[in-house]
């Protein structure tokens, strides 16, 4: 039996004091972890992610599944304790990617490799003057301001040329990315395809409640199981194929852009939310954690 460990944040521990709302997605998506893993004689745990290297010589693997606070100004302490526990165990995905990962201009280096991008301006601090120059790069009049190292919506800012500009605490701390505004976003919603070990395996359309662009569970978002055609499977796979590595699991997001074709506006490979309730399947029967369990498992093997 293979001990597997599951890193959360703190603020899904159930004896926390700011407990997140969303709980609800660990407690769902562990619900089909648990006993798929047990399938293929593996034994999942909850870890605190600050706990991980002291706890790492006990299991045989550790996925960063639910470290939904590592970005709030938690990056360099969750990056260090990463770190340490790559030395210890396996980490999946591993350590540099999640490094990679975490800086969310790698959209960039996707570009030159040929994915299909959202367009992007990069600036190391949100300044009025940067965000007036990204307005004429992009060629819009409303934007998206959200941190280079962030998720979940956090410190992001939607914003309209010719508006009072936004306080300080609403925006990204320190780098971000500008991307413009798409309407497709309410109009259509987000598409997660999921991936483990470069398969595919299921898709979920996020949509935002009226009103809202975000598509999170946070703020109203709902999602509905999403069969793809091939031609957009072929879109998300022009990402994973612009990677020199293959990810023990990946979520490619993607929105329609003006031009009528999909683009990433983000990789998901540290802490991506599963969307397990849309794979076939209820508990430990579910073929989205499944073909999880089997690829980490031939992995350990």
């Amino acid at each position: 039996m293979k001990k597997i460990a599951i890193l959360i944040s703190d603020n899904l521990m159930s004896d926390a004091d700011n407990i997140r709302e969303d709980v609800f997605e660990l407690e769902e998506e562990l619900g089909k972890i648990v006993p798929a893993f047990k399938d293929f004689d593996m034994q999942v745990d909850q870890v605190r992610w600050r706990d991980a290297a002291e706890k790492a010589p006990e299991y045989d693997a550790m996925l960063p599944l639910f470290v939904w606070d590592y970005f709030e100004g938690n990056e360099a302490a969750f990056t260090a304790e990463m770190a340490k526990a790559a030395k210890l165990t396996n980490l999946y995905n591993p350590y540099e990617v999640l490094v990679w990962n975490a800086d969310k201009s790698y959209l960039e280096e996707l570009e030159r490799g040929g994915a299909p991008v959202i367009e992007t301006v990069v600036l190391e601090r949100v300044t009025q003057a940067g965000v007036a120059k990204a307005f004429d790069t992009l060629k819009t009049d409303k934007v998206v301001i959200k941190p280079q190292v962030g998720g979940g919506a956090w410190r992001q800012v939607l914003y309209t040329k010719g508006e009072p500009f936004p306080d300080r605490a609403e925006l990204p701390p320190e780098g971000a990315l500008v991307q413009a505004f798409l309407p497709s976003v309410q109009e259509e919603g987000e598409y997660s395809f999921i991936y483990f070990g470069g398969r595919f395996s299921h898709a979920a359309l996020k949509q935002a409640k009226k009103g809202d662009y975000r598509i999170q569970s946070l703020y109203g978002g709902t999602e509905t199981t999403y069969e793809p055609s091939s031609k957009e499977r072929d879109t998300a796979r022009d990402v994973l194929n612009s990677l020199d590595f293959t990810p023990l699991y990946a979520r490619v997001d993607l929105l329609r852009g003006l031009d009528g074709r999909l683009k990433l506006i983000e990789l998901e490979l540290i802490e991506p939310y599963l969307y397990l309730p849309h794979a076939e399947g209820e508990g430990g029967e579910n073929k989205g954690a499944r073909k999880l369990a089997e690829v980490l498992r031939k992995r350990l093997d």
